[in-house]
C-alpha cells in the first residue's frame, strides 16, 4: 500500500509505522510499534499529517483507528468495536446470523468437554476456528468429528487456543471456489473495489499445513461477470444495513473471505483491513489516485471513482524461508537489491533496512509479482522474475515457494 500511495498525485510525503524494509524506500520510518495510539497520534500531529491508513489488524484491535479520531485526525480503518469482525470470529458470525447474510452453519466450544458433546453428532468434515487474532494460522479443516476431536484435545489441553483464550467456533465445510472481495466503506455503505484468489497451502496442490497465503492473482478467473452485484446484495448491503442499525460507523476495507457455492456467494471469514498476498497484487493494477479514493471514504463520502482497476492481471508468488509456518526462523543481512524490470514488483515483508542490507523475521519474506495481459502472461512473469531473484536476495539462504500459483485454481475452503 505504501508504494502504491507515494505514487498517489494527492499524497505528498508518507511516512510508516513501523514500517519496513520497502516503506524506508518510499517515505519515512517511525520506530512506533503499529498499536501505541497514544505515541503515534503525537508524532502524527507534530507531522501534520492529513490521513492515517491503518495497516494491520492488531492496529485495529487495539483500537488505533479510534484514538486517531478522537484527534480530529481523518482515518481508514474501522474502529475497535467494529474491528471485532475479524479480531472475533464468534461476533462475525453472530452478527451475520442476524442480519441473514449467508455463512457455514456452525457450533461455539468454550472448553473440551463443550467440544466433545457439540462433536457426538458431528456429520462430515469440520472447520475448526479459534476466535481471535491468530495471525492466519487459527483455522484447520479437519476430515471428520475424530480429528477434529483430537485436534481440540491438543489446544485445550497443550499447546493452547491459536491467538489465546478459550473460545473456539466449529463450522461445516464449504464446497465451490475461494474469492476474496475487498469493498471501500464510508460510514454509510460499502463499495466493490477489488478482488482477488489467493493460496494457503503450504504446498504445491494445496498440501500441507495453513499459511498467511503463499501466493495470489487478480482479478479472479472463472467467476460470473455479475460476481460483484451477487456480492453486493447478499452481503454488502446487509452488513451496511447491520452496522447501521447497531450503531457503528465502519470506515475503512472490508475484506470478504467467500465460498462461491451453487447458490452464490457465502461468507467463510471477514477481514477488516487490506490483507497480503491478496493486496500485492491488487495495487499493480490500480490506476489514478489511491490516496484520494481512502481520503474520501475517511472523510464519509467515497469516490470510488478516483482510483480504477486496469485489465491486466497480476500474479504474486510469495518466498518463504524454510519450513515456514512451522518455524520462521529470522534472516540477517539478505540483499536490498529488489529491483526488476517494468510490470514486475517484490513487496518486502515484515523486514528491517540496515545500512544497505535487510534483515527480515523469517516466515513470508518476499512477495514477487508482476503484470500481464492475460493470466498466463502475468504467471510466466512472475515466475521469471522469481527465478532472478530468490538466490540474489536469499545469498546462502534457502528461501522456498509454491509453483502452481495461478496454474490451477485453488480447492475448496482450507
Amino acid at each position: 500500500m505504501a508504494w502504491r500511495l507515494a505514487q498517489s498525485p494527492s499524497c505528498d510525503a508518507l511516512f510508516a509505522a513501523p514500517g519496513n524494509a520497502g516503506t524506508a524506500r518510499r517515505g519515512e520510518n517511525w520506530a512506533i510499534s503499529a498499536t501505541d495510539g497514544k505515541m503515534l497520534v503525537a508524532r502524527s500531529r507534530e507531522a501534520s499529517i492529513d490521513l492515517v491508513v491503518i495497516g494491520p489488524e492488531t492496529a485495529i484491535a487495539a483500537g488505533v483507528a479510534d484514538r486517531f479520531r478522537e484527534a480530529g485526525i481523518a482515518t481508514f480503518g474501522p474502529g475497535r468495536s467494529a474491528g471485532r469482525l475479524e479480531s472475533s470470529k464468534i461476533f462475525a458470525k453472530r452478527f451475520m446470523e442476524r442480519y441473514g447474510v449467508p455463512t457455514a452453519k456452525s457450533r461455539v466450544v468454550h472448553s473440551l468437554a463443550n467440544a466433545q458433546r457439540a462433536l457426538s453428532d458431528w456429520e462430515g468434515a469440520c472447520v475448526v476456528k479459534a476466535d481471535g487474532l491468530a495471525a492466519g494460522k487459527g483455522v484447520v479443516v479437519a476430515p471428520d468429528a475424530t480429528s477434529a476431536g483430537a485436534l481440540l484435545h491438543e489446544w485445550y489441553g497443550g499447546s493452547g487456543v491459536p491467538g489465546g483464550g478459550a473460545d473456539v467456533l466449529l463450522e461445516t465445510k464449504l464446497e465451490g471456489r475461494e474469492v476474496s472481495v475487498f469493498a471501500i466503506g464510508d460510514g454509510r455503505t460499502f463499495e466493490p473495489f477489488a478482488a482477488a484468489c489467493d493460496y494457503k497451502r503450504a504446498g504445491d496442490g494445496d498440501t500441507g499445513p495453513n499459511t498467511g497465503g503463499m501466493g495470489a492473482y487478480s482479478p479472479p478467473a472463472g467467476f460470473p461477470p455479475e460476481m460483484f452485484e451477487s456480492v453486493r446484495e447478499k452481503i454488502l448491503e446487509p452488513m451496511a444495513r447491520g452496522l447501521t442499525e447497531e450503531g457503528e460507523r465502519y470506515i475503512g476495507v472490508l475484506y470478504c473471505g467467500l465460498m462461491w457455492t451453487a447458490s452464490g456467494p457465502v461468507v467463510i471469514e471477514f477481514n477488516v483491513r487490506f490483507g497480503d498476498p491478496e493486496t500485492q497484487v491488487m495495487m499493480p493494477r490500480v490506476r489514478g489516485d489511491f490516496a484520494q479514493l481512502l481520503s474520501s471514504a475517511a472523510r464519509g463520502s467515497v469516490e470510488i471513482g478516483a482510483a480504477t482497476l486496469s485489465d491486466e492481471a497480476c500474479v504474486g508468488v510469495v518466498l518463504a524461508t524454510a519450513d515456514y509456518p512451522r518455524t520462521s526462523a529470522p534472516l540477517a543481512g539478505l540483499s536490498a537489491d529488489v529491483s526488476l524490470p517494468a510490470g514486475k514488483i517484490a513487496f518486502w515483508g515484515g523486514s528491517t533496512l540496515r545500512e544497505g542490507r535487510v534483515d527480515s523475521k523469517g516466515g513470508r519474506v518476499l512477495t514477487v509479482t508482476a503484470l500481464g495481459a492475460t493470466l498466463g502472461d502475468a504467471r510466466a512473469n512472475a515466475y521469471s522474475a522469481v527465478d532472478e531473484l530468490a538466490h540474489r536476495i536469499g545469498g546462502g539462504s534457502s528461501l522456498t515457494y509454491r509453483s502452481d500459483i495461478a496454474e490451477t485454481p485453488p480447492q475448496s475452503q482450507v
